[in-house]
């Protein structure tokens, strides 16, 4: 009989999805639940034949080069593959996928969750009440803003940037704009209402509400930064739910602490999960602890397509999400 495929999964998967593949696998699991070394994941390249990581996983070219590697395959949980260097993994021959598509919807939830966190004060109203200095209704008390009529203004528009428009122009009546490389194929963009503006500068000065869809990486690190931020209007919120280092949080933090913006939803941070002190005790951010794709549906759905580009990889068919 021939011997299973053994296979590490780098962190706790949804009961299910584990189930489903020790059905197929010989699974190694961590039962602890933590981010492993270096060290240990170049093990796992030694003793594994496919190593399956998460974003809190640096798959490194130390780890991809170690001696006397047994895995061919890094099959990543996520649709983010910043973590993984790829061109290491080119030079040696070793196939990466991910998990596009699935994490769509939900992430696409929770940028909305952000924005009306933000524009209705909900994260100041609830610390408020449980800190028992709620006072009673009146007039004046905590007046956010309604969302109807506003403009939001997407940075890249890929599936969760359209997913999002969707939500805020059909839900709530938003106006969109958004900054791409190139305009949207004009279908999708009559659908959504949506105008491309060719100017990153321009879309922030005219925006109400700004979200972030852009993958991580050289290319988008810092991409709003000081001069970027200074550009935004002293009434608009900026939304994160793409990657911490898209933004110079030095720079996010100086201008919520100025007022120069008037409040941040952020859902992922530069040095996660270690979140700045100074960032923390600002009132006017929203932050929440990297939910985009936390429903139960989107993890087991995530982890469903993980496995099916091993099956595919150990039944020598072509993975079906390959992106080296």
């Amino acid at each position: 009989m021939t011997a299973r495929p053994r296979i590490l999964l780098t962190r706790r998967w949804p009961e299910a999805v584990e189930q489903r593949a020790a059905a197929r696998f010989e699974v190694t699991l961590n039962p602890d639940d933590r981010p492993l070394s270096e060290a240990e994941l170049a093990a796992a390249m030694r003793t594994h034949d496919a190593l399956c990581p998460t974003i809190t996983d640096r798959v490194t070219a130390a780890v991809l080069g170690v001696p006397d590697r047994r895995a061919g395959i890094v099959a990543s949980y996520g649709v983010g593959y910043e973590h993984i260097d790829l061109a290491a993994a080119r030079a040696a021959g070793i196939r990466v996928t991910n998990t596009p598509g699935v994490l769509t919807d939900a992430t696409a939830d929770l940028a909305l969750t952000l924005i009306l966190m933000t524009a209705r004060r909900s994260g100041e109203g609830e610390r408020e009440l449980r800190a028992g200095a709620w006072t009673g209704w009146r007039p004046t008390h905590l007046l956010g803003q309604s969302l109807k009529g506003k403009r939001l203004g997407l940075v890249g528009f890929g599936r969760i940037a359209q997913a999002t428009a969707k939500r805020a122009r059909f839900g709530f009546g938003m106006e969109i704009a958004y900054y791409a490389r190139r305009p949207a194929p004009a279908d999708i963009a009559d659908r959504l209402g949506a105008r491309f503006v060719p100017d990153l500068g321009d879309l922030l000065a005219d925006a109400d509400f700004v979200s972030l869809h852009v993958p991580g990486g050289a290319e988008t690190r810092h991409m709003i930064d000081r001069a970027a931020l200074a550009r935004m209007r002293p009434d608009a919120i900026l939304i994160n739910t793409a990657r911490g280092d898209v933004v110079d949080e030095a720079a996010l933090i100086a201008a919520l602490q100025e007022r120069r913006i008037a409040g941040a939803g952020l859902d992922v941070f530069a040095g996660e999960p270690n979140v700045s002190p100074a960032l923390r005790v600002l009132d006017n951010a929203v932050l929440l602890p990297h939910l985009g794709s936390a429903t139960r549906e989107t993890r087991e759905a995530m982890g469903l397509r993980v496995l099916a580009n091993l099956e595919a990889w150990f039944d020598g068919k072509p993975t079906p999400d390959t992106v080296a």
